[in-house]
């Protein structure tokens, strides 16, 4: 496999621009041959990966976002559940269908976020863009890098199938020496969107939001796209902040078949959050978390609209107010959750409730079962709008009399 240098094709790591130089080697790129990038800090704009290429980015390599909001062009991409113009992201695909990519190496991907936030924000001419925006790839490999300081979500996949994610690290909340991403919202550490066949182990995210989302497009046009996220691995991986791993709240293509297994979680407000609200439609079914802990210190937040406990299924997520008696009539907008398993699961949170559990009065949750669960919380357990919830060895208690 022939391997192209970056620095042979013009890149240098004086501090100057190097999106043309990077972007040469890659267009020429011949079939299995690796673009690398060797120990030095390169400055670039947005770059476009193509099929059956590696990205290697070596030990001491850092790929950093330019900062210029000039270098990140206005695209179209699906975020949020809907296609819309986004700016683009550090490491793209576009949107043609792709095949055989891989992105690997003990480097950094660094987007410069907090840079890029307040100018993207500040121009506005498209939703934020993202670190690493892998669309419509099949067989895409992501090992051993770290990805780090987004605009928003870190590492997004759209579209995507047959997916390995392995022994990567995400910061999007605060850089690997604990110092905090100021500004950032709505940073999540890794989208799951639309993909089939996903593989994420061995792995370390410090999120500003959820660690790990899984969606599959919003209301109407999520439903008519039908596109599911679904067999879903997430094993051996290591939280250290954020919202723990999330279902919805955009899953109108369906999400089916997710397994979380094996994870620790260090002040994180949640393990697991199923999201799936009035307007969505579609279903979340066969969700399990199993052999997962976790310890919350933090008390930046506590009981709101975006957070109700440490394991929590809410069917009304993100409203301000809202009557769990109050039915609606069922249409094609009416989510339907059944099968979600909680199993031999550890929680001592100072925030919000142990366990939440709220779905629609029109057409209650099915299915909920938690087995061998221990948690305490700030509050204990709530439960409504839940039809067949099993407890089997659970043990939740209030921190508050």
């Amino acid at each position: 496999m022939k391997v192209y240098n970056i620095t042979d094709y013009g890149a240098v790591s004086n501090g100057e621009i190097c999106t043309e130089a990077i972007q040469r080697a890659i267009d020429i790129c011949e079939f299995g041959g690796t673009v690398y990038v060797p120990k030095g800090n390169f400055i670039t704009g947005a770059l476009f990966l193509k099929s059956n290429m590696t990205l290697y980015a070596d030990k001491g390599a850092r790929l950093m976002g330019s900062g210029n909001i000039d270098d990140f062009p206005v695209m179209e991409y699906s975020f949020e559940g809907r296609e819309q113009l986004c700016y683009a992201s550090l490491i793209n695909t576009d949107s043609a269908p792709h095949e055989n990519i891989v992105i690997d190496g003990e480097g950094v991907i660094d987007a410069n976020g907090v840079e890029l936030f307040t100018a993207e924000m500040k121009e506005n001419h498209g939703k934020r863009g993202r670190a690493v925006c892998i669309r419509n790839t099949k067989n895409l490999k992501i090992k051993n890098v770290t990805i780090r300081q987004s605009p928003s979500w870190c590492l997004h996949l759209i579209y995507c199938k047959d997916v390995f994610i392995e022994n990567i690290e995400v910061h999007t909340k605060y850089d690997e020496n604990g110092e905090k991403y100021e500004h950032i919202f709505n940073g999540d550490g890794i989208d799951v969107d639309s993909c089939k066949n996903v593989k994420i182990v061995g792995s370390i995210i410090a999120s500003q939001d959820d660690c790990i989302a899984i969606k599959s497009g919003r209301d109407v046009e999520g439903r008519r796209t039908g596109i599911a996220s679904e067999d879903i691995i997430i094993e051996n991986c290591s939280f250290k902040s954020g919202f723990g791993i999330a279902i919805g709240s955009e899953m109108s293509g369906g999400v089916k078949n997710v397994f979380v297994r094996n994870c620790d979680f260090q002040d994180t407000h949640s393990i697991g959050s199923i999201k799936a609200v009035r307007g969505r439609g579609s279903y979340i079914k066969n969700i399990h978390y199993e052999n997962c802990s976790l310890i919350n210190r933090n008390t930046e937040i506590s009981d709101t609209k975006w957070f109700r406990g440490a394991i929590y299924v809410d069917g009304f997520y993100g409203y301000d107010e809202f009557n769990p008696e109050l039915k609606e009539k069922i249409s094609e907008e009416t989510p339907e959750v059944d099968g979600i398993y909680f199993k031999n699961i550890s929680v001592d949170t100072v925030a919000g409730n142990a366990v939440y559990l709220c779905g629609l009065p029109e057409k209650p949750f099915k299915n909920i079962y938690l087995e061998n669960v221990k948690a305490r919380g700030k509050y204990g357990m709530v439960t409504k709008n839940i039809d067949n919830l099993q407890l089997i060895n659970v043990d939740v208690k209030s921190k508050v009399n």
